[in-house]
């Protein structure tokens, strides 16, 4: 396995500015995740570390060589795509063995990583069929399956999950995270799905407009955003976003006065802040109903989940509150509710999105 590092990577497509200035080291043996919306420039930036696109400026390096001028062949990666990109008139172990006839190994090699890859994914009963005759959780098992029996020194998925139905997603998921660790390889992995990123990262990349906002371990992107749009991308359902102003201090807490006319407490930052325009913040799982007190609005909706429930509280600002609450709770909308508002919980950000 090997390290990837990213000094300065800039790319554009003509007058198109793409990638700005990305700067990455991940370790040998990490699980590297790219996340962020459509067009924030992580699947360029992975095309960018395979070779599938030529860098404008700056440097990759993997295992301690330079790659920029390498082509993909000989840069000791392997890919996963959303599609799957298997031949339609092969047999799954023709489709794993392709890429180790064009690199020379012999017969005996080719079988033994065939099915030493298969039995690791449990495909070993499907090398005689077809594409057309899989699932496709079972073609996309045989798309990793093609990639392992290269021996990488790094592992790349393209959004690999996409195509597949939610529960399959779940348990896709799961096998990934169970053949990372069954490998110990590098894996640079490719998602829009926050939950995907949160739940196999050892280390998150956020991205936006082609510059990254935050690196880090998934807990303490959730816990320590360095500004609004990472805090409102990390986290299901997102982070409550409220304008309010600054209306006075008491002790560690600082008092906010929101639109609507009413006052919370949150925790005071470490610069002084007076009659300042903040956004407050808080995620919907550290709100909870109350009898009384707290900021009292109107059940817009609720969305029954089973086991916990989303509700959209109106309480006045430009968009309801969001509270998760047990699923067993008793609201409908329509319903008066109180939202109490923890004050040791929340965040604060100023008028340029910047975490206070």
């Amino acid at each position: 396995m090997a390290d990837v590092t990213l000094k300065r990577v800039e790319k554009s497509f003509g007058a198109t500015h793409v990638i700005r200035g990305v700067d990455l080291d991940i370790r040998s043996g990490e699980f590297c995740v790219f996340v962020g919306p459509s067009g924030c420039g992580k699947s360029t930036l992975l095309r960018l570390v395979a070779g599938l696109e030529d860098i404008s400026e700056g440097e990759i390096w993997i295992g301690g060589t330079q790659v920029d001028d390498k082509p993909p062949k000989d840069r000791g990666i392997a890919m996963v795509f959303q599609s799957y990109a298997l031949y339609p008139h092969m047999t799954v172990e023709e489709n794993m063995a392709f890429g180790l006839k064009l690199a020379g190994a012999d017969k005996a090699e080719r079988t033994a990583r065939i099915h030493e890859a298969a039995r690791i994914l449990k495909i070993d009963h499907l090398l005689d069929r077809k594409p057309r005759q899989l699932s496709g959780g079972q073609r996309q098992r045989v798309a990793i399956g093609r990639a392992i029996v290269r021996e990488p020194q790094v592992f790349l998925f393209d959004e690999p999950l996409s195509n597949l139905d939610a529960a399959l997603r779940v348990e896709t998921r799961v096998e990934i995270a169970k053949l990372h660790r069954q490998l110990g390889a590098t894996m640079i992995y490719v998602t829009h799905d926050q939950i995907e990123a949160m739940t196999l990262a050892d280390k998150i990349v956020v991205l936006n407009g082609g510059r990254v906002e935050q690196v880090g371990a998934p807990m303490d992107l959730y816990r320590e955003p360095v500004n609004q749009f990472v805090a409102g991308f990390i986290g299901s359902p997102t982070m409550n976003f409220v304008p309010a102003q600054v209306a006075g201090a008491e002790g560690n807490h600082l008092v906010l006065r929101l639109k609507s006319g009413a006052t919370v407490a949150a925790r005071r930052p470490h610069e002084d802040l007076a009659d300042d325009a903040v956004t407050l913040g808080v995620r919907p799982e550290h709100l909870s109903l109350t009898n009384d007190g707290g900021l009292a609005g109107e059940a817009v909706a609720v969305e029954k989940m089973g086991g916990e429930s989303a509700i959209h509280v109106d309480v006045g600002g430009e968009r309801p509150l969001i509270v998760k609450a047990p699923g067993e709770a008793v609201i409908h909308a329509g319903d008066r509710v109180h939202v109490a508002v923890p004050t040791d919980t929340t965040y604060l950000f100023d008028h340029e999105g910047r975490s206070l």
